[in-house]
Protein backbone atom coordinates (compact mmCIF):
# COMPACT_ATOMS: atom_id res chain seq x y z
CA UNK A 1 0.00 0.00 0.00
CA UNK A 2 1.24 3.32 -0.75
CA UNK A 3 1.98 4.95 2.67
CA UNK A 4 0.35 7.90 4.07
CA UNK A 5 3.47 10.49 4.55
CA UNK A 6 1.64 12.48 7.50
CA UNK A 7 1.49 9.83 9.69
CA UNK A 8 5.28 9.24 9.36
CA UNK A 9 6.35 13.10 9.37
CA UNK A 10 7.73 14.93 12.50
CA UNK A 11 7.82 18.16 11.60
CA UNK A 12 5.65 20.41 10.32
CA UNK A 13 2.67 19.82 7.59
CA UNK A 14 1.87 22.64 5.62
CA UNK A 15 -1.70 21.63 4.17
CA UNK A 16 -3.35 23.23 1.07
CA UNK A 17 -7.12 23.78 1.07
CA UNK A 18 -9.22 23.62 -1.65
CA UNK A 19 -12.77 25.49 -1.96
CA UNK A 20 -13.07 26.30 -6.07
CA UNK A 21 -14.62 23.07 -7.82
CA UNK A 22 -11.37 22.78 -10.34
CA UNK A 23 -9.31 19.82 -10.68
CA UNK A 24 -6.98 22.02 -12.81
CA UNK A 25 -6.67 24.58 -10.20
CA UNK A 26 -6.21 21.21 -7.45
CA UNK A 27 -3.87 19.53 -10.00
CA UNK A 28 -1.95 23.49 -9.81
CA UNK A 29 -2.15 23.36 -5.79
CA UNK A 30 -0.60 19.85 -5.64
CA UNK A 31 2.76 20.30 -7.48
CA UNK A 32 3.41 23.93 -5.02
CA UNK A 33 4.84 22.23 -2.64
CA UNK A 34 2.74 21.28 0.18
CA UNK A 35 2.65 18.56 2.34
CA UNK A 36 -1.04 17.50 1.97
CA UNK A 37 -4.16 19.30 0.24
CA UNK A 38 -7.70 19.38 1.45
CA UNK A 39 -10.49 19.03 -1.22
CA UNK A 40 -13.38 21.42 1.44
CA UNK A 41 -17.24 19.80 0.86
CA UNK A 42 -18.11 21.72 3.79
CA UNK A 43 -17.97 25.46 3.03
CA UNK A 44 -16.69 25.50 -0.85
CA UNK A 45 -18.75 24.95 -4.02
CA UNK A 46 -17.38 21.28 -4.58
CA UNK A 47 -19.87 18.72 -4.81
CA UNK A 48 -18.81 14.87 -4.90
CA UNK A 49 -18.46 14.67 -8.61
CA UNK A 50 -16.05 17.29 -8.39
CA UNK A 51 -14.39 16.01 -5.55
CA UNK A 52 -13.50 13.12 -7.58
CA UNK A 53 -11.53 14.51 -10.55
CA UNK A 54 -9.79 16.75 -8.21
CA UNK A 55 -8.92 13.51 -6.54
CA UNK A 56 -7.33 12.20 -9.52
CA UNK A 57 -5.57 15.60 -10.39
CA UNK A 58 -3.98 15.42 -6.49
CA UNK A 59 -2.84 11.82 -7.50
CA UNK A 60 -0.34 13.60 -9.99
CA UNK A 61 1.43 15.51 -7.45
CA UNK A 62 3.40 14.77 -4.52
CA UNK A 63 0.69 16.08 -2.22
CA UNK A 64 -1.03 13.67 0.05
CA UNK A 65 -5.17 14.65 -0.37
CA UNK A 66 -7.51 14.57 2.17
CA UNK A 67 -10.97 15.63 2.58
CA UNK A 68 -13.08 18.11 5.06
CA UNK A 69 -16.40 16.16 5.18
CA UNK A 70 -19.61 18.36 5.16
CA UNK A 71 -20.53 16.68 8.87
CA UNK A 72 -20.05 13.92 10.44
CA UNK A 73 -21.80 11.37 8.45
CA UNK A 74 -20.25 7.86 7.81
CA UNK A 75 -21.65 7.03 4.69
CA UNK A 76 -20.17 10.70 3.11
CA UNK A 77 -17.10 9.51 4.90
CA UNK A 78 -16.40 6.32 3.20
CA UNK A 79 -17.61 7.75 0.13
CA UNK A 80 -14.40 9.75 0.22
CA UNK A 81 -12.28 7.41 1.73
CA UNK A 82 -13.45 5.13 -1.07
CA UNK A 83 -12.80 8.13 -3.45
CA UNK A 84 -9.32 7.88 -2.81
CA UNK A 85 -9.01 10.78 0.19
CA UNK A 86 -5.82 9.23 2.56
CA UNK A 87 -7.23 11.67 5.27
CA UNK A 88 -10.34 12.99 6.53
CA UNK A 89 -10.87 16.55 8.41
CA UNK A 90 -14.94 16.23 10.29
CA UNK A 91 -16.05 19.19 11.64
CA UNK A 92 -18.12 20.20 14.64
CA UNK A 93 -16.66 17.44 16.46
CA UNK A 94 -18.74 17.97 19.89
CA UNK A 95 -18.17 14.86 22.62
CA UNK A 96 -15.99 11.60 22.75
CA UNK A 97 -19.01 9.94 21.28
CA UNK A 98 -19.04 12.06 17.91
CA UNK A 99 -15.49 11.79 17.62
CA UNK A 100 -16.31 7.80 18.46
CA UNK A 101 -18.63 7.82 15.20
CA UNK A 102 -16.26 9.64 13.10
CA UNK A 103 -13.35 7.46 13.24
CA UNK A 104 -15.24 4.17 12.84
CA UNK A 105 -16.67 5.36 9.64
CA UNK A 106 -12.63 5.37 8.83
CA UNK A 107 -11.50 1.88 10.05
CA UNK A 108 -12.77 -1.07 8.32
CA UNK A 109 -13.58 -3.80 11.23
CA UNK A 110 -12.51 -4.67 14.01
CA UNK A 111 -11.26 -1.34 14.27
CA UNK A 112 -14.50 0.67 13.00
CA UNK A 113 -17.56 0.04 11.16
CA UNK A 114 -16.39 1.14 7.80
CA UNK A 115 -18.16 -0.86 4.74
CA UNK A 116 -15.94 -2.66 2.47
CA UNK A 117 -15.95 -1.19 -1.79
CA UNK A 118 -12.92 0.55 -2.15
CA UNK A 119 -13.23 1.64 -5.39
CA UNK A 120 -10.73 3.92 -6.61
CA UNK A 121 -8.84 3.64 -3.25
CA UNK A 122 -7.00 0.84 -4.46
CA UNK A 123 -5.90 2.67 -7.27
CA UNK A 124 -4.21 5.24 -5.42
CA UNK A 125 -3.30 3.17 -2.36
CA UNK A 126 -2.34 -0.35 -4.02
CA UNK A 127 -4.04 -3.57 -4.13
CA UNK A 128 -3.59 -4.30 -0.26
CA UNK A 129 -5.23 -1.51 0.44
CA UNK A 130 -7.87 -3.09 2.54
CA UNK A 131 -5.17 -5.03 4.67
CA UNK A 132 -3.44 -1.67 5.59
CA UNK A 133 -6.03 1.22 5.30
CA UNK A 134 -6.96 1.44 9.11
CA UNK A 135 -2.94 2.30 9.95
CA UNK A 136 -2.39 4.73 7.05
CA UNK A 137 -5.86 6.78 6.73
CA UNK A 138 -5.59 10.18 8.82
CA UNK A 139 -8.34 11.34 11.21
CA UNK A 140 -8.47 14.60 12.32
CA UNK A 141 -11.38 16.09 14.70
CA UNK A 142 -12.45 20.01 14.13
CA UNK A 143 -12.97 22.01 17.58
CA UNK A 144 -15.25 24.52 16.86
CA UNK A 145 -17.47 24.85 20.13
CA UNK A 146 -17.59 25.54 23.59
CA UNK A 147 -18.84 21.49 23.93
CA UNK A 148 -16.14 20.53 22.17
CA UNK A 149 -13.25 22.56 24.34
CA UNK A 150 -15.37 21.53 27.54
CA UNK A 151 -14.95 17.70 25.81
CA UNK A 152 -11.67 17.91 24.78
CA UNK A 153 -9.69 15.48 26.98
CA UNK A 154 -12.25 12.70 26.28
CA UNK A 155 -12.77 13.35 22.85
CA UNK A 156 -8.38 13.14 22.19
CA UNK A 157 -8.93 10.29 24.57
CA UNK A 158 -10.88 8.45 21.35
CA UNK A 159 -8.27 5.33 20.01
CA UNK A 160 -7.73 5.99 16.38
CA UNK A 161 -8.22 9.59 16.70
CA UNK A 162 -5.02 11.32 14.82
CA UNK A 163 -5.53 14.76 16.20
CA UNK A 164 -7.67 17.94 16.04
CA UNK A 165 -8.17 20.88 13.81
CA UNK A 166 -9.26 24.03 15.01
CA UNK A 167 -11.77 26.28 13.05
CA UNK A 168 -10.72 29.79 14.29
CA UNK A 169 -13.79 31.23 12.72
CA UNK A 170 -16.15 29.16 14.42
CA UNK A 171 -14.43 28.85 17.47
CA UNK A 172 -13.86 32.60 17.52
CA UNK A 173 -17.72 32.84 17.15
CA UNK A 174 -19.05 30.53 19.99
CA UNK A 175 -16.65 32.36 22.28
CA UNK A 176 -16.85 35.80 21.48
CA UNK A 177 -19.87 36.22 19.11
CA UNK A 178 -17.37 37.45 16.04
CA UNK A 179 -15.84 35.43 13.29
CA UNK A 180 -12.31 35.99 13.29
CA UNK A 181 -9.65 33.61 12.74
CA UNK A 182 -7.03 36.06 13.68
CA UNK A 183 -9.07 37.25 17.12
CA UNK A 184 -7.07 38.58 19.81
CA UNK A 185 -9.82 38.17 22.24
CA UNK A 186 -8.88 36.82 25.37
CA UNK A 187 -10.93 33.77 25.83
CA UNK A 188 -9.93 32.92 22.08
CA UNK A 189 -6.15 32.93 23.05
CA UNK A 190 -6.81 30.81 26.22
CA UNK A 191 -8.53 28.29 24.35
CA UNK A 192 -6.41 28.25 21.18
CA UNK A 193 -3.53 27.53 24.01
CA UNK A 194 -5.25 25.12 26.11
CA UNK A 195 -6.56 22.83 22.84
CA UNK A 196 -3.14 22.93 21.41
CA UNK A 197 -1.37 21.96 25.40
CA UNK A 198 -3.73 19.19 25.51
CA UNK A 199 -3.39 17.62 21.87
CA UNK A 200 0.57 17.70 22.33
CA UNK A 201 0.73 16.37 25.66
CA UNK A 202 -1.66 13.18 24.09
CA UNK A 203 1.12 13.52 21.15
CA UNK A 204 -1.37 13.77 19.00
CA UNK A 205 -1.23 16.27 15.72
CA UNK A 206 -2.81 20.17 16.50
CA UNK A 207 -3.61 21.92 13.58
CA UNK A 208 -5.19 24.93 12.87
CA UNK A 209 -6.45 27.20 9.97
CA UNK A 210 -4.57 30.32 8.84
CA UNK A 211 -4.89 33.21 7.31
CA UNK A 212 -1.51 33.42 5.37
CA UNK A 213 1.51 31.85 4.77
CA UNK A 214 2.98 34.72 7.94
CA UNK A 215 0.23 33.67 9.86
CA UNK A 216 0.97 30.19 9.77
CA UNK A 217 4.72 30.55 10.41
CA UNK A 218 3.70 31.79 13.78
CA UNK A 219 1.13 28.73 14.09
CA UNK A 220 4.05 26.43 13.46
CA UNK A 221 6.85 28.11 15.80
CA UNK A 222 4.05 28.15 18.75
CA UNK A 223 3.57 24.41 17.89
CA UNK A 224 1.14 23.77 15.96
CA UNK A 225 2.25 20.46 13.21
CA UNK A 226 -0.08 20.66 11.20
CA UNK A 227 -1.27 24.35 9.27
CA UNK A 228 -3.17 25.59 6.76
CA UNK A 229 -1.87 29.04 5.13
CA UNK A 230 -5.17 30.44 3.56
CA UNK A 231 -7.50 28.63 0.98
CA UNK A 232 -7.35 28.85 -2.82
CA UNK A 233 -10.18 31.99 -2.78
CA UNK A 234 -8.05 33.67 -0.25
CA UNK A 235 -4.64 33.32 -2.19
CA UNK A 236 -6.80 34.04 -5.16
CA UNK A 237 -8.08 37.29 -4.00
CA UNK A 238 -5.07 38.12 -2.50
CA UNK A 239 -2.73 38.21 -5.68
CA UNK A 240 -5.01 39.88 -7.71
CA UNK A 241 -5.80 42.59 -5.75
CA UNK A 242 -1.43 42.60 -5.39
CA UNK A 243 -1.57 42.61 -9.13
CA UNK A 244 -3.72 45.52 -9.55
CA UNK A 245 -2.49 47.77 -6.69
CA UNK A 246 1.06 47.25 -8.57
CA UNK A 247 -0.15 47.44 -12.14
CA UNK A 248 -1.64 50.84 -10.81
CA UNK A 249 1.20 51.72 -8.72
CA UNK A 250 -1.64 51.81 -5.67
CA UNK A 251 -1.03 50.92 -2.01
CA UNK A 252 -1.15 47.13 -1.76
CA UNK A 253 -4.26 46.80 0.11
CA UNK A 254 -5.02 45.12 3.38
CA UNK A 255 -5.67 41.46 2.94
CA UNK A 256 -8.83 40.11 3.65
CA UNK A 257 -10.73 37.14 3.50
CA UNK A 258 -12.23 35.08 6.38
CA UNK A 259 -10.60 31.35 7.26
CA UNK A 260 -12.42 28.15 7.65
Amino acid sequence: MRINPLKQQTGPIINGWLAIPSSYSAEIVGHQGFDAVTVDLQHGLIDFAAALTMLQALSSTPATPLVRVSHNEPAQIMRMLDAGAYGIICPMINTAGEAQRFVEACRYPPQGSRSFGPARALLYGGKDYPQLANQQVLTLAMIETRAGLANLDAILDVEGLDGVFIGPNDLSLTLTGQASAESQHPEMLQAIDRVLAQTRACHKLAGIFCTSGDAAALRVAQGFRFVTPANDVMQLTHAARHAVASARGDTLPARSGSGY
